[in-house]
């Protein structure tokens, strides 16, 4: 460990004998959060042991980060309190739980994107001096970095980094301050499966090894059986379950986060004898400059008809552009779109005659009017349109909200009335309203672009069965999505992109090889290095 505030304390709590530590190091009593009539946690308590990798589950708003800002000082809960080894401990900020050794890596960066890696490591101590010695720092840091397997450069600026090497620098941060309890928030989000191993792998041996304690709060049950001990599981801001994970099933563990809702039906794939005419056409398209994070150079991309081609890749490797040039919000450099075999200019007015539908990421931002109301948001695309696509000249209300009733009904979309504003609806019930509204009427091209972000259990599972019936049906879709998982478990084929280009295509399903294609999202191969496909 590095030297900072109160180290003999830290060196010594990690340095104690493994006879120990089946006692908890941090508990969390009976914390209880409300925000006006609202109860966001209900008497949750936790026990993270030392050497512990502990799972925290549950679907969104079920209290997980309230639970969390409880712990680390961002919210002063009503009632509980928090106890470090075997003493409550009054938090008051974040400061103090850092103060306390309690450090937390989030799902968004929160590194200096201008500063070097050295520099952020430095910085972010409580005790920097007023005069920095940087070589005795860089001295101290590589002595640090020589024990951890986790590399970073230390004078590559942040900007630079991939998005990899950054949760891996987040990681290393939270670890050279000298954490005993760590927090996870999603970490694996943004790292390829190799890496994804590498790092908690990692932490599951240096946890067992020092007696830090590990919180990881995730949505792949993967992770929780493959690395973790034990497992808490939240719903509606109360505890429902707990025990050891190699005594549950990934089924238990869903049931206590969803409780005795069914989950949407996975359609069956349909097979298609006849692969038919592409759909969706990319040729030479470029859009910003070659090899500058965001860009885009495509030689070529086909979506046929009844097929799901999934876009793998690591964030910031081109993938928003291409669906703001699919969808109409940035226009190419060069190159061209076509839909069905035609030139494809992402108007209103082309995207209706061509029915190519979009699931934007973030919709709420970028598909959607949040002072609208629902019904007004679900009619962006018909209001100006009768029951035969003629042209209107009045808005028609009463259809309009007679045809909300009905795309409210059919996807499940939990609204007070089709007259909220639909920036009062859940994030998931938004992603629901827009993939009603897309897929209303003939679809013969549906560009997805990570539909599940960010959702709960339940609307993940209603998503993606929308997603493989509009396959079914016969349209084209192209997802792009950051989480692999759903990319292989969807998708007929995969494409990988790396720094703009397609540099990898296989077959999707159980057929892909998730070691193979995570090499190419991290650059780690011949073919990706050389920018052509495989």
């Amino acid at each position: 460990m590095s030297a900072l505030a109160e180290p003999e304390a830290i060196e010594a709590a990690l340095a104690e004998p493994a006879a120990r530590r089946d006692r908890p190091l941090l508990e969390a009593v009976g914390l209880t959060k409300h925000f006006g009539s609202f109860t966001a946690l209900d008497h949750v308590s936790i026990a993270l042991n030392a050497g512990e990798f502990h799972a925290l589950l549950g679907e969104n708003g079920a209290g997980k980060s309230t639970l969390v800002k409880c712990m680390l000082g961002y919210y002063h809960p009503d009632e509980g309190g928090v106890i470090l080894d075997g003493r409550e401990q009054p938090i008051a900020s974040p400061r103090d739980a850092r103060r306390l050794g309690i450090g937390m890596v989030y799902q968004h960066f929160t590194l200096v994107p201008s500063m070097t890696v050295l520099e952020n490591l430095v910085m972010s101590r409580a005790d920097v001096p007023g005069y920095i010695d940087w070589r005795a720092e860089r001295r101290s840091l590589e002595a640090f970095l020589q024990t951890m397997p986790l590399k970073v450069p230390l004078d590559t600026k942040v900007d630079r980094l991939s998005s990899g090497e950054r949760q891996k620098t987040e990681i290393l941060k939270q670890l050279y301050l000298g954490s005993r309890v760590l927090v996870l928030d999603e970490p694996t989000s943004v790292l390829t499966p190799d890496e994804a191993r590498e790092v908690l792998g990692f932490l599951r041996s240096l946890a067992s090894e020092s007696g830090m304690a590990v919180l990881l709060i995730t949505h792949k049950f993967a992770e929780v059986t493959a690395f973790c001990d034990r497992v808490t599981v939240l719903r509606k801001g109360a505890k429902v379950g707990e025990g050891r994970v190699a005594a549950l099933s990934t089924a238990e563990m869903a049931e206590m986060m969803i409780g005795e809702r069914e989950l949407a039906a996975v359609p069956e794939r349909v097979a298609r004898s006849e692969p038919g005419e592409p759909v969706l056409q990319v040729e030479k398209l470029v859009s910003g400059d070659a090899g500058t994070r965001g860009s885009v150079q495509i030689d070529r991309l086909e979506v046929r008809p009844g097929e799901i081609v999934g876009i793998a890749g690591i964030s910031g490797n081109g993938q928003t552009r291409l669906v703001e040039l699919i969808s109409g919000q940035a226009r190419p450099d060069g190159g061209e779109i076509r839909v069905k075999g035609k030139a494809y200019d992402a108007s209103r007015a082309a995207a209706q005659a061509m029915k190519v539908r979009c699931l934007p990421e973030e919709p709420l931002r970028n598909a959607c009017v949040g002072k609208m109301s629902v019904a007004e948001n679900l009619a962006f695309r018909s209001f100006d349109r009768d029951a035969d696509g003629k042209r209107r000249r009045l808005v028609d209300k009463g259809s309009m909200r007679r045809e909300a009733e009905r795309l409210i009904a059919a996807y499940s979309v939990k609204t007070q009335s089709p007259s909220a504003r639909i920036e009062t609806l859940s994030g998931g019930n938004v992603q629901r309203a827009v993939l009603a509204r897309e897929l209303s009427g003939e679809t013969d091209l549906l560009v997805a672009a990570n539909p599940c972000f960010g959702l709960d259990f339940g609307a993940v599972a209603d998503i993606r069965a929308q997603i493989l019936a509009a396959r079914n049906r016969g349209a084209a879709v192209l997802l792009v999505s950051e989480d692999l998982d759903e990319v292989v478990a969807l998708s007929d084929r995969i494409a990988v992109m790396f720094e703009g280009r397609i540099v990898f295509e296989c077959q999707g399903g159980e057929k892909a090889d998730t070691r193979e294609i995570g090499a190419h999202m991290a650059g780690h191969s011949a073919a990706a290095s050389a920018g052509g496909p495989h």
